[in-house]
């Protein structure tokens, strides 16, 4: 790709008027771009630079010129090009991934934006592929894995491959390559073998070849996303072998051509005494024996993407294999395209959080980037579930963008600050004007922490409905259903008070985690009160910082919840004058939406715990406005999830 062309690029034809963070049909940016192979870059890094000759961008590889030039792009459009510019970036992570959980019936699971924009089974959607690889490109995301976890064996069907080569090759100038999900018994349930043994040399072979092929269509194809003995998927433990059985396999067929294998470590069995010591009692014991191009793919947390969760302890567990942060986009546990919750602040605070490991670099951030075990590390990468469909905006809500572009910038530069990236996308989105930017960057930072108050407050969590995970439904509890998926067996409410003892004297779960961490958790004077229903099993009358009972305090943060997200109407009313009609009234209906919503939980929260505790909803907290029984017949139908 000719330079002219990768600028070019930059300037493509939109698909739709989707209101993103690239507005310009043909923006230019004030620089020559220059290729040039002998610079000091690494991993399609660039440099931007005032010369005698004039401002340049710098860049090793064609890609890397891209990335510049739209790094230049947005500094012209925020206002901060000017001066002399002498910058240097190179990306945190080197694989810098979009999971979409796409089906091939074009349904998206947890997907809350429309049907999959692949257009499985319909001719390939150039233009709109085009548009979405551009957008990715601005912000340095150079991966996507096409299809679900939950993967289907017809996935690596040859008519399907044909098909993800015709997607490969719409995205390959903008440096997006594309990763397939794949499911454990395709040799078996596609290949027609009579096992899927991850040691049977003829299940190995059948894998070799599928890879032989599949590079032959694409050859810079990224590898392989694995969900693997999880949820009911098959796995090799279904055969009496190991997770590094299984990963070292599909890494040993992948290995000629540069592939890696991402192996997620979202793995619980049913009815386990404590479902968040699972993956890191199953995975440590492996630590060192998989293949240096097998990544153990981690969710933040150790449960399921929550609004608040501690970090996984397996970041600061493993030591000899690489791992990587797996984040979640889309809103699955905090309110879908409907609510306005910035994500970036919890990215942040994954990346951040200090493992006090033994090592220099201790935070994940640190960790996953290679910094701090760099021979272990033969690549790096970090993944976010994308929440991207075919609605004209893209995510379902304008605001959902933000967390899309932020995921981008954090895998570019896990150094940056949530602030500063609300800040420049909002005035590449919507508006340069102070007046506009200040408050609605306000609302923006303190989203995330709003919607833990008004859905689950001091380390509560995983109490929603429990079909669609969508409201609350702390009192679900269907006939014959895994306990693990059950809301009373994380909230353990009962009349001596609420939460889950991971204790030491519980399930030892803060003892996965190093020093300070444990004690500070196991202490109940010292936990974190954000994290408090998370280690700790708490009596009602529990003495909180503020003076308030426990009680009091929940209900206090479930109203505040509540009384936050119409702040953020006022806001959003204010900012109609710097604002399009049809976005600012597309704003404004989600947040009514969110504002309703809001109520249903705290009335609902409330209500429902308060048949335990045997206390009043204290009197300056705004009281329910509809019984319990009444909230507990509202039922959603989100069957597909798109």
């Amino acid at each position: 790709m000719a330079i002219a062309a990768a600028v070019a690029i930059i300037g493509c034809s939109k698909s739709n008027d989707d209101g993103t963070w690239l507005l310009d049909g043909s923006p230019k940016v004030n620089a020559e771009v220059v290729v040039d192979e002998t610079l000091d870059l690494v991993n399609d890094g660039f440099m931007i630079k005032d010369t005698p000759e004039g401002r340049k961008v710098l860049a090793r590889t064609e890609i890397g010129a891209l990335y510049g030039t739209y790094a230049l792009q947005r500094l012209e459009r925020t206002g901060q090009a000017d001066g002399v510019l002498d910058i240097k970036e190179e990306p945190s992570f080197e694989r810098r991934i979009l999971n979409h959980w796409d089906n091939l019936n074009n349904t998206i699971e947890r997907g809350y934006a429309g049907w999959s924009i692949w257009h499985w089974g319909e001719p390939v959607p150039v233009e709109l592929i085009k548009e979405y690889a551009r957008l990715n490109a601005s912000i340095g995301i150079n991966g996507s894995v096409l299809n679900n976890v939950n993967a289907t064996p017809e996935m690596l069907r040859r008519d399907y491959l044909e098909r993800v080569a015709e997607i490969a090759d719409v995205m390959r100038p903008y440096g997006v390559r594309v990763y397939l999900s794949v499911n454990f018994s395709s040799p078996a349930a596609l290949g027609g073998l009579p096992t899927s043994d991850p040691l049977d040399p003829a299940v190995q072979q059948w894998w070799r070849s599928k890879a032989e092929e599949i590079y032959s269509l694409i050859p810079d194809f990224g590898g392989f996303l694995v969900k693997a003995n999880s949820e009911g998927l098959p796995g090799p433990q279904d055969f009496s072998r190991t997770h590094a059985d299984g990963a070292n396999m599909l890494a040993d067929a992948l290995e000629p051509y540069d592939g890696i294998v991402m192996w997620r470590a979202f793995v619980y069995a049913p009815n386990s005494p404590d479902r968040a010591n699972q993956a890191y009692d199953e995975f440590m014991p492996l630590d060192g024996e998989f293949r240096d191009n097998v990544l153990i793919q981690i969710k933040n947390g150790p449960v399921d993407f929550q609004p608040r969760e501690p970090f996984s302890p397996l970041f600061g567990g493993m030591t000899k294999t690489a791992m990587m942060v797996e984040f979640q986009i889309t809103q699955e546990y905090m309110g879908g395209s409907n609510h306005l919750v910035y994500l970036s602040t919890q990215l942040e605070e994954c990346l951040d959080s200090d493992t006090h490991c033994d090592n220099e670099y201790s935070t994940v951030a640190e960790i996953t980037s290679g910094k701090a075990y760099p021979e272990v590390y033969n690549t790096t990468a970090i993944a976010g579930v994308a929440n991207i469909g075919r609605d004209k905006n893209w995510c379902g809500h304008y605001f959902a963008q933000s967390s899309w572009y932020a995921f981008g910038r954090l895998a570019w530069n896990a150094e940056l600050s949530s602030e500063e990236i609300a800040r420049e996308w909002l005035q590449q989105t919507f508006s340069t004007e102070p007046e506009f930017v200040e408050p609605v960057l306000d609302m923006m930072m303190t989203s995330r922490e709003t919607a833990v108050d008004y859905m689950m407050p001091l380390g509560l969590h995983h109490i929603f409905a429990g079909e669609h995970h969508y409201g609350p439904e702390p009192w679900y509890e269907p006939e014959g259903a895994r306990l693990d998926w059950l809301p009373k067996y994380y909230h353990q409410a009962g009349p001596d008070g609420i939460g889950f003892d991971r204790t030491r004297s519980g399930s030892g779960n803060v003892d996965q985690y190093h020093e300070p961490l444990a004690s500070m958790y196991n202490s109940l004077e010292t936990c974190p009160e954000e994290l408090l229903l998370w280690f700790h099993h708490i009596p009602w009358d529990h003495r909180m910082a503020s003076g308030r009972t426990f009680w009091d305090e929940m209900c206090h943060r479930y109203d505040r919840g509540v009384k936050k997200v119409r702040e953020y109407q006022a806001v959003w009313d204010a900012a109609k004058p710097y604002v399009d009609e049809e976005r600012w009234e597309a704003v404004r209906a989600k947040l009514e939406i969110q504002e309703s919503d809001a109520r249903w939980w705290r009335d609902a929260c409330v209500q429902y715990f308060g048949e335990f505790s045997g206390m009043p909803v204290p009197a300056d907290v705004e009281q329910p406005e509809r019984p319990l029984e009444e909230l507990k017949k509202i039922k959603l139908n989100m069957k597909h999830h798109n």
